[in-house]
């Protein structure tokens, strides 16, 4: 583990080691997003063939155990006959791919794959041997099946991780260098062979929360990243605004130390270092708006909310989420199947509650500061940051596209793990939708991106405006990209498209992200 959310320094990962235990959103981003190879420990097949010993002794014993020799949910009193067991593995596939709309992109599918992986290598399924090293088959290939996008309610990602296992059994659809292919064509196609599903196969491909815990790492990765983009972009308009920074003062802070605060303003000053801001004699004002005196205070909530969806979502990323679980014989001790509910996420889906809050007052703040840049009696700049007079516009109309965004990523922030629950025939009567929590902070993520490029294009043009004798380090590194890309403003023009341009390719950008990071590695 590279602890519990991405460290602000981060090594290009090339080969991902599967051992069930060390899985981290670093590794799931690399698998996920960058075609990271997966190997599997060499621990792993042993422990699967040693508990896949348990169920094939429970199979032989008959004894009743729950998606094994009997039904599932509802009908789990229901014994199955010996002889329909290996195709109730296959019904249970079929039967629960019920997902619906669009297909997910193909970095969550990989992401989900990568950490149903990791979690069957952990142990705890019973799973065949064989379908582990065919997930990782289709990884390193390339073979993404298509899962659409609504289907779980966060008891197990069932109706949505089926779709895998159609592929795996060699039907369903999935994506293969762009194109998309029958299951079987596709794997075919990458030298792979579809699984034939023995008992209790079917209902492991279907099981656990792999959808939720891998989106999660992928956007527990992003936010992070977002998180210091805020902070640089807020370092921009500490210098465009001429701000006061002794609010960030490990003495003030000291004196109520709440979480993650301290963090956040070391980081602050690590990217004003190297400037004149620092210096008490340069600021303009004793006492500055909220959105600027207080942006440690704001941002260090995040940082703590990310701290917490850390530690809810490592046990859902190397942890076994099955139910029932297998435990494997050990010395004296018989091998057992237990019934669990390790498959419920209810911690995961809070922390991700939580994490999608912060963000938005990330944004409250990020939208206001850029409203006070606009104001000439706060910033002590031309009104809407504009070199000419009042017949000039300047960034006055791109304060509204700030609320825009900030409306909607605060539609986004509404609890989903508060929602209503319903169950099977009154069996499974509590679910978390802890996946629809991952996946609505991807949209937030991107929104919240687009509002700091909002943000950054008044600050840059502030910057210009108040000519500091020197800038700090972060913010003259994010000055520099942004004006690589986008002009000042003098005449009114668009400004839209600069925003895009600023969200893809300067916050967006591996360079740049980089180069942050290690501009902030010693305060983090």
């Amino acid at each position: 583990m590279t602890g519990p959310y991405p460290a602000e320094s981060e090594a290009v990962v090339e080969v991902v080691v599967v051992d069930g235990r060390s899985l981290s959103c670093a590794d799931v981003a690399a698998v996920a997003l960058r075609g990271a190879r997966v190997v599997l420990a060499d621990e792993v097949l042993p422990r699967l063939a040693r508990e896949r010993a348990v169920v094939d002794d429970v199979v032989d014993r008959q004894v009743p155990t729950y998606g094994l020799t009997t039904g599932l949910g509802s009908r789990s009193s229901y014994a199955l006959p010996r002889d329909e067991l290996a195709r109730f593995s296959v019904r249970t596939v079929r039967g629960r791919a019920n997902a619906v709309g669009d297909p997910l992109p193909a970095s969550v599918v990989r992401a989900a794959l990568i950490a149903r992986v990791n979690g069957l290598a952990g142990g705890g399924s019973g799973v065949s041997p064989g379908i582990v090293p065919l997930l990782v088959g289709m990884l390193n290939a390339g073979v993404h099946p298509l899962v659409p996008e609504t289907g779980s309610i966060g008891a197990s990602d069932l109706c949505q991780l089926a779709h895998v296992g159609l592929v795996v059994i060699g039907e369903g659809r999935a994506e293969l260098s762009g194109e998309v292919l029958d299951g079987a064509v596709a794997l075919r196609r990458a030298g792979l062979a579809p699984a034939e599903l023995g008992p209790k196969d079917g209902h492991v491909l279907c099981s656990a929360s792999p959808l939720a815990a891998g989106h999660g790492g992928l956007v527990l990765h992003e936010a992070a990243t977002v998180l210091l983009l805020a902070q640089t972009v807020t370092a921009l308009t500490f210098e465009g605004f001429r701000a006061n920074t002794s609010p960030l003062d490990a003495r003030v802070l000291g004196l109520r130390a709440a979480p993650g605060q301290s963090r956040a303003a070391a980081q602050l000053l690590a990217l004003l270092a190297g400037g004149d801001l620092t210096d008490p004699q340069h600021a303009r004002r004793v006492q500055d708006p909220i959105s600027l005196r207080c942006a440690a205070q704001v941002h260090g909530a995040l940082h703590s909310a990310l701290d917490f969806a850390g530690a809810a979502l490592d046990p859902e990323l190397n942890g076994s989420g099955d139910n029932p679980v297998v435990l494997a014989a050990d010395d004296d001790v018989p091998g057992e199947i237990l019934s669990s509910g390790n498959f419920h996420t209810p911690a995961l889906a809070l922390a991700l509650d939580t994490l999608a809050l912060a963000l938005t007052q990330t944004a409250a703040i990020s939208a206001e500061r850029m409203r006070r840049l606009l104001s000439a009696g706060l910033s002590g700049l031309p009104a809407n940051l504009s070199p000419h007079g009042p017949e000039h516009s300047g960034f006055a109309p791109l304060a509204k596209t700030a609320q825009a965004l900030v409306a909607e990523i605060r539609l986004l922030s509404a609890p989903v793990s508060t929602d209503p629950r319903h169950g099977a025939d009154g069996v499974e009567d509590d679910s978390t939708n802890a996946a629809l929590g991952a996946r609505r902070l991807s949209t937030m993520l991107v929104r919240l991106r687009q509002l700091l490029a909002v943000e950054a294009v008044a600050a840059a043009q502030a910057v210009d405006l108040a000519a500091p004798a020197a800038l700090g380090r972060g913010p003259a590194l994010l000055h520099r990209a942004i004006r690589e890309l986008v002009p000042p403003l003098d005449d009114d023009r668009p400004c839209g498209a600069d925003v895009d341009r600023l969200s893809d390719d300067v916050l967006g950008s591996d360079e740049v992200r980089s180069a942050l990071r290690a501009l902030t590695e010693d305060a983090s």
